[in-house]
């Protein structure tokens, strides 16, 4: 069941990075013609954002296959986060909706939790993280 996890955490944290560098070029090529330069600029920290949560979900499988059992519920935390912070970003843009604005700070704060569950790990599961040196 933990490997499972892990696998999971792996493969959509591989798959979300994997789409910032395709959202990446859609927006410097494809968008570039559409959008102003502050609305490419909300692009680019929706492709920024995800690709860092997308790499941190990578970190947290790492953790969890060592046997870090919070590092699975932070990048839970990370690719919930993601979907609606970055994921409001895009539609904000690409549906003109100004009101989802209003919902990107929702996913900022989850990801804000998952980095502090991370923290937390490193306080309460310091015996596991010490023997990965």
């Amino acid at each position: 069941e933990q490997s499972e996890g892990m696998l999971a955490l792996l493969r959509i944290g591989a798959t979300l990075c994997l789409f910032a560098v395709v959202f990446g070029a859609f927006g410097a090529h494809a968008l570039k013609k559409h959008f102003t330069k502050e609305q490419l600029e909300t692009w680019e920290i929706g492709v920024k954002y995800q690709m860092y949560h997308g790499l941190a979900m990578l970190f947290c499988a790492f953790l969890s296959s060592q046997g870090v059992t919070s590092a699975s519920s932070a990048g839970w935390a990370f690719f919930l986060g993601t979907l609606i912070f970055s994921g409001s970003l895009y539609l904000l843009l690409l549906l003109d909706k100004r009101w989802l604005g209003a919902i990107t700070p929702i996913g900022g704060t989850i990801l804000i939790i998952g980095w502090g569950i991370i923290v937390y790990a490193s306080f309460s599961e310091s015996s596991k993280l010490v023997k990965l040196h």
